[in-house]
């Protein structure tokens, strides 16, 4: 008999955790990860990460809506959620408009309820110099990977709590957000700025139910940067990582699952990286 075993046969060890106050003993990890009930809104959700993101999302009980720019794109990913027997809308917008922003969480809540699960997925690359870079292009990036993750982030908070909810918030940062690499200077300066903005979201909102976290995904091949990898210098790149690949489809399943569900119910501000090793290695 251990020694807790010993103290509660003697009275004297403290009670379980009742479902209460605690997660039960015993409880299935198809219980945990659960998002019956949950409406979630994917940004970016039209190509690369945002769609499996949200096919996952749906696949374990979410409602989803679809944002992104590329209407055509979003009504394909939206046939094959409901084929799957999960639900969805398309809902045509971009992230750097915030009248868009306001249009899509309205639609979002007339079509299902409030959005309790959004994940800031909307992202834009680029490959200039910092001596070459045109201002237009660092406002387009900077936008894009971070006021606009801001300012979603912002609204999804707004409406959770008017409507008495709680939630979660997922971020997409980088590995970038960590280290640096040539010629990515505003992709790199805003992933990191998503690093910072989820600390400062998830210390001002986990006391009021609503948990912000963050994704740091190493190299995934993406639309954004699938000639990139596929190069010699990505070859190069693939040679550093511990695990000997690039990221595949489903090798964030268990981050998001976990930050967007009970699962993560302890975990605020907090950002996971899931890069095969990558920065262990580079750190080390």
């Amino acid at each position: 008999m251990g020694c807790f075993s010993r103290l509660r046969a003697a009275g004297k060890a403290p009670p379980r955790p009742s479902p209460k106050t605690g997660m039960e003993v015993g409880v299935q990890a198809s219980q945990m990860f659960d998002l019956g009930g949950r409406v979630a809104l994917v940004t970016g959700a039209s190509s690369g990460l945002g769609v499996r993101f949200a096919e996952v999302l749906a696949a374990n009980g979410a409602a989803v809506a679809l944002v992104a720019r590329r209407k055509d794109r979003l009504a394909g990913v939206k046939s094959r959620i409901e084929a799957a027997g999960g639900r969805a809308i398309a809902v045509e917008a971009d992230v750097l408009d915030r009248a868009a922003m306001v249009r899509a969480f309205d639609a979002v809540e007339a079509a299902f309820d409030t959005v309790t699960i959004l994940v800031n997925n909307a992202g834009v690359a680029h490959s200039n110099r910092a001596v070459e870079m045109p201002e237009a292009e660092w406002r387009r990036v900077i936008g894009t990977n971070l006021d606009a993750v801001f300012f979603w982030a912002q609204e999804a908070a707004r409406r959770m709590l008017a409507a008495h909810k709680g939630g979660a918030i997922v971020n997409t940062a980088s590995v970038l957000g960590f280290g640096v690499a040539k010629g990515v200077v505003a992709y790199t300066t805003a992933k990191a700025g998503v690093v910072q903005m989820t600390k400062a979201l998830g210390l001002e909102l986990a006391f009021k139910g609503i948990r912000v976290n963050a994704i740091a995904p190493g190299y995934f091949v993406t639309d954004l940067n699938r000639d990139y990898l596929a190069s010699e210098a990505g070859d190069k790149l693939k040679r550093e990582i511990p695990v000997g690949r690039f990221g595949e489809d489903g090798d964030l399943d268990g981050a998001l699952l976990l930050l967007a569900s009970d699962a993560g119910r302890y975990i605020a501000g907090a950002t996971i990286v899931v890069d095969g090793g990558q920065m262990v290695a580079l750190r080390g």
